[in-house]
């Protein structure tokens, strides 16, 4: 028994070592400027990172920890966002502005450091100020630990496809329009794959983003939706995929002919390149939700050709129409979790923490005797359960939550929403009793392993709309989404308890609801916000506050010495 016991001890041990040995640091450096580019026939300067947009795509094994010197040079203040990585005991590094860390102000440089830990698959990285994140994202690949494999058959290649969002016009000045007057942002111009609009765009067919396929083999394709404001519907002509990975999360395999990705999300497909030798377009466009909302209504290409084809004329795939929400819905609801994936981890059963969250739009005052152009001649707002988020700007709240300063926020958001009303029913869209929020800094504090169930539900407060919600710091699990106000008592025995999907961004039903859990096993500052960035510009915004665990592998530690300061 002795002996057995020892081999044992001695495997973990050797275990342990081939884990270290393994692990590595990944470095890179960020140059944040000025980039002059020609797109859709004009010429115009944007701000990205190296020279390019997008950006660097980051490549790590689970395990390795990322060291990336980021060098402000542009004329923004920036910050560098980290999406869906866990951030676990780094909170510092996790780059949203005035939440974990203050603005990387012109000539200033800041060094991400963080552990990439229990994760594989698909991610990205993006700016996290201002509308910076049009142009200023890539991707952040994670391999399995060398000697570990994916729970699929290995691809005989794989691709990068980004999808982006185009205006013509400066995006910062873009956004601040809106603000300043109250009313929508004006819509975008094009949209992107890997930075290209494609065919169907003026002056630019040369740019359009192609690959090549040889007939018989497998290729994954790691899709990002990088679009500041936009879901978007993908499809590739005569071609199935088979979904294994959303949000760097693996999935039960789901063929599709198609796929939603909402702005945050990620979603990795195998295709089998088993059409005739030929070239075949793949194509995203918007799945537009809001009635009435003016939006982009174009279509971005890439192509995909085989090896051998002498086709100069691509097959076009039929895109569901705009607003196909069924079809929406019905991608979204289908996927499940890989319940043998290496991280895989079952749903918590008993819950500390019932939140029920009212997430849409409103209005704000527009102050003294201006005319804005929103509704009612009010402001155009956006809150949670009314409460329209306002971002300190003398100092993080995680450095306020560290040093226990007071009157950086208050922690005082409720469990439920202070008003409690019809909140599908369009007819109340402009109630002035329902639709009018005012701005605070108001979070909601956790204690270190609470189990948190939300309830996401969608209002028609001026107008219905699919949100996607995104947390920072952790994945959670969906255990049901449905349509109309959420009722306990019925749709509570629709929950999946058994292989439900987790990610980091969902999006809610539009009119409809979605149930959340996840433990709150990560100390920090961590925002909640619809990845809508117009929403987010809004105050669709909070954040979770989870205090320490008490023990040094729960205790978030002090900020490293380049931390930048308001």
């Amino acid at each position: 028994m002795a002996r057995l016991l020892l081999l044992l001890a001695l495997a973990s041990a050797f275990l342990a070592l081939s884990q270290l040995v393994s692990a590595r640091d990944v470095r890179h450096t960020f140059h944040v400027q000025n980039l002059t580019v020609q797109k859709l026939c004009q010429e115009r300067v944007i701000t990205a990172v190296n020279g390019h947009t997008p950006g660097p795509l980051l490549h790590v094994h689970e395990g390795d920890r990322l060291i990336i010197h980021v060098i402000n040079n542009s004329p923004y203040n920036v910050t560098i966002h980290w999406h869906g990585i866990f951030q676990l005991l780094s909170g510092w590094a996790d780059g949203a502005a005035y939440a974990t860390q203050c603005l990387l102000r012109t000539g200033q440089s800041y060094i991400y450091k963080f552990n990439i830990t229990n994760q594989e698959g698909t991610l990205w990285w993006h700016a996290h100020a201002i509308w910076l994140r049009a142009t200023v994202y890539g991707g952040l690949i994670i391999y399995p630990r060398k000697g570990r494999s994916y729970p699929f058959s290995k691809p005989n290649k794989e691709f990068p496809i980004i999808l982006g969002e185009w205006w013509n016009a400066n995006v910062i000045d873009v956004e601040n329009q809106a603000l300043s007057n109250g009313g929508p942002a004006n819509i975008s111009n094009a949209y992107l794959i890997n930075g290209q609009p494609g065919d169907l765009y003026p002056c630019s067919s040369n740019g359009t983003y192609k690959i090549q396929f040889v007939r018989g083999k497998t290729y994954l394709l790691r899709i990002i939706n990088a679009a500041l404001n936009t879901q978007l519907f993908f499809k590739i002509a005569n071609h199935k995929m088979i979904v294994v990975s959303i949000d760097a999360v693996y999935t039960e395999p789901y063929p599709t002919n198609v796929i939603l990705v909402a702005p945050g999300q990620t979603t990795d497909v195998l295709v089998k390149a088993d059409q005739p030798i030929g070239s075949y377009y793949m194509a995203a466009r918007p799945y537009a939700s809001a009635p009435g909302v003016p939006f982009d209504n174009t279509t971005t290409t890439g192509i995909i050709t085989y090896k051998g084809s002498k086709s100069s004329t691509p097959k076009m795939p039929t895109m569901p129409d705009f607003n196909d929400t069924m079809t929406a819905h019905k991608f979204n609801s289908n996927l499940t979790s890989l319940v043998h994936g290496k991280t895989w981890i079952p749903v918590p059963t008993e819950v500390d923490e019932h939140m029920f969250m009212t997430i849409g739009l409103g209005l704000v005052s527009c102050g003294g005797n201006s005319n804005c152009s929103g509704p009612l001649g009010q402001r155009l707002a956006a809150s949670i359960s009314n409460f329209l988020f306002e971002f300190p700007t003398n100092m993080s709240m995680l450095q306020a939550h560290f040093y226990n300063i007071s009157r950086i926020y208050n922690a005082t958001f409720p469990d439920q929403p202070l008003k409690t009303f019809d909140y599908t029913n369009s007819s109340l869209s402009l109630d002035q009793s329902l639709v009018m929020t005012t701005k605070s800094t108001t979070v909601k504090k956790l204690r270190y392993n609470s189990t948190v169930e939300i309830v996401f539900q969608d209002t028609s407060l001026v107008g219905l709309d699919n949100h996607p919600m995104h947390i920072h710091g952790f994945n959670f699990h969906i255990l049901a989404q449905g349509f109309g106000n959420y009722n306990a008592s019925v749709d509570r025995k629709k929950f999946n308890f058994r292989n439900p999907q987790a990610r980091n961004t969902i999006g809610v039903p539009v009119g409809g609801w979605a149930v959340i859990r996840f433990t709150a096993n990560n100390p920090g500052v961590w925002l909640l916000h619809c990845h809508l960035d117009l929403h987010l510009s809004w105050g669709l915004s909070t954040a979770l506050v989870v205090d320490n665990g008490g023990t040094p592998s729960s205790t978030l530690p002090p900020p490293p010495s380049d931390f930048p300061t308001c």
